[in-house]
């Protein structure tokens, strides 16, 4: 994610490989689904997902730690009961020799669903801790707790949900990406490069809407109404914040958030109704203390909460 005071532009330096995917096309967004209850969500159950996201080290794109963390991510999708897979492609490393590999990680869950719900979020981590007050760490890696992990703990525990207690009416697609974090300071080409890959290659897949989360459960933040989201996707975020308003959660605030590069863009300029659900105000953004410790189980069990509420009686339905 990058702070951004006006609307982005992104190149067409990704090469355009085949979708391998067999999602399901249409989703034309319709409500009165059918309410289904839904499950309690455990946030000391996503608190795990986080640990070992950690434990692999920061999951810096052609790394080992992030091979590892994308071979975690996909086999406990699958153990939830997801049909996997892997989007792998190449894109030229802008700050060294060679080619970057990136792996974007898609779970559909109930396939066969024509109406869909997409939720996303980034895994990998910042190489770089630029915000960091002593310059000599910026070309360090961040641990990337709050920044990656805990929106990824919170889309594996609501899998894994799913796989208990299956919604009616309604599939879910959760995608990971790979590489939103990879540009330095500035250099907003070489931000997103999982989620523009993925955009670019949609091969006819149209959810009803798209939820992406970024920096959620971070202690000290809240989650405010997103800049690009408004502009581009206004019904959503009214309907979105609305639910969150009836549930309680006093986590999301209806107040102007400022827009932000992040990895809805790509999504709503392919056409696709998105929300940033981007908590704002992370002290440790872009710095090594973005660790373990500052994760809020009771923020991220919030979030938790208002997707499967969303999930579970899904109404939205786009102007």
């Amino acid at each position: 994610m990058m702070r951004s005071p006006r609307r982005p532009r992104f190149s067409s330096a990704v090469r355009t490989l085949p979708l391998a995917m067999a999602l399901v096309a249409g989703g034309i967004p319709c409500g009165g689904c059918g309410a289904s209850r839904p499950p309690l969500f455990e946030p000391d159950s996503a608190m795990v997902h986080v640990e070992r996201q950690l434990g692999f080290g920061p999951r810096v794109p052609g790394s080992a730690a992030r091979d590892a963390a994308a071979r975690y991510l996909a086999r406990t999708l699958e153990s939830y009961g997801a049909r996997v897979t892997l989007q792998s492609f190449d894109v030229a490393d802008p700050y060294r020799p060679g080619k970057l590999r990136l792996i974007n990680i898609i779970g559909n869950i109930a396939p066969d669903r024509s109406r869909r719900v997409m939720l996303a979020a980034h895994y990998d981590s910042r190489p770089w801790a630029d915000q960091e007050p002593d310059t000599t760490l910026w070309r360090t890696p961040i641990p990337g707790a709050v920044d990656g992990a805990a929106g990824v703990a919170i889309l594996l525990e609501v899998a894994r949900l799913l796989g208990t207690s299956e919604p009616d009416g309604v599939g879910v697609d959760i995608v990971l990406f790979d590489g939103e974090d990879y540009g330095r300071e500035g250099d907003i080409d070489n931000y997103l490069l999982g989620s523009k890959h993925f955009a670019a290659n949609l091969a006819g897949y149209r959810p009803s809407c798209a939820i992406l989360l970024d920096m959620v459960g971070g202690r000290g933040t809240r989650v405010r109404r997103e800049g690009f989201s408004y502009q581009r996707a206004p019904a959503l975020v009214d309907y979105i914040f609305g639910r969150a308003s009836a549930l309680g959660l006093s986590y999301f605030e209806p107040a102007d958030g400022g827009p932000m590069i992040d990895d809805h863009v790509p999504l709503l300029q392919s056409g696709i109704d998105t929300i940033d659900l981007f908590a704002y105000g992370y002290a440790a953004w872009h710095t090594r203390g973005d660790d373990l410790d500052q994760c809020d189980p009771g923020l991220m069990g919030q979030v938790g909460t208002l997707l499967l509420d969303v999930i579970y009686d899904f109404r939205y339905r786009r102007p």
